[in-house]
């Protein structure tokens, strides 16, 4: 799956900016992953086992490490989604999306010069931008396999069901893990909506725009779209 990682991290970056980091570089294996998880704390051992990004930094320095476990990688390689998307792959897709994802964000709000990687603010921030740009990313696989490049209505349900409803928020124990997917979740399907009545070109304005704003201004951001479109 390097050459899909490769394949999605230049989107991204051909949408934002390049990171400055060589990503795959920063692929971890499992004993890798468990030890960084036991150093994280318990709220850690609640996230998904599949994929996970991992974050530290020291002075000038962010170290990343990105996990995808050996059953998501075979997963992917069975049913690769450049070959089409279906229910046999799109949450497989979803994650892997989504740590890539982290990772850039990440990189880029640290050489603007954040550095509270370790708030809930810039944990939420990094989760919202991920479930808006793996929305899009799901649009553009969609539409490579459809002959006029179009995506149905259906289609756009099919995507909004498996990346804004499928997964339970209430399941985590935890109420801050809890009150993060359930606040980041709403505001990203509402924020996509907003970008689906958008043409391509404001589309793209508009998410550089806010992938440079923290998590307040997103929210800010998005509540300020929805009084704009309300009157």
């Amino acid at each position: 799956m390097n050459s899909l990682f490769a394949d999605i991290t230049r989107l991204l970056e051909r949408t934002y900016a390049a990171s400055g980091v060589a990503l795959e570089d920063c692929l971890i294996g499992s004993e890798r992953c468990e030890h960084l998880t036991r150093l994280a704390g318990a709220q850690a051992r609640e996230l998904s086992e599949i994929a996970r990004t991992f974050l530290r930094h020291s002075g000038d320095n962010l170290f990343i490490g990105i996990y995808y476990s050996r059953w998501l990688i075979e997963q992917l390689e069975r049913h690769d989604p450049r070959r089409g998307l279906s229910d046999s792959n799109i949450a497989h897709l979803i994650a892997f999306v989504e740590e890539i994802d982290h990772a850039l964000h990440a990189s880029l709000a640290f050489r603007r010069g954040e550095r509270g990687i370790a708030t809930e603010d810039f944990a939420r921030n990094l989760e919202l931008q991920a479930r808006v740009d793996t929305y899009l990313v799901l649009l553009l696989f969609t539409a490579f396999f459809r002959k006029t490049q179009r995506i149905s209505r259906t289609d756009r349900r099919w995507l909004r069901f498996h990346l804004f409803q499928r997964e339970n928020p209430n399941a985590f124990s935890d109420p801050n893990l809890r009150g993060r997917y359930l606040e980041t979740t709403e505001l990203a399907a509402q924020y996509t909506r907003m970008l689906d009545a958008l043409n391509a070109a404001r589309r793209v304005d508009e998410i550089r725009i806010f992938h440079a704003l923290d998590y307040a201004g997103k929210k800010e951001r998005i509540l300020q779209l929805m009084d704009r479109d309300a009157n």
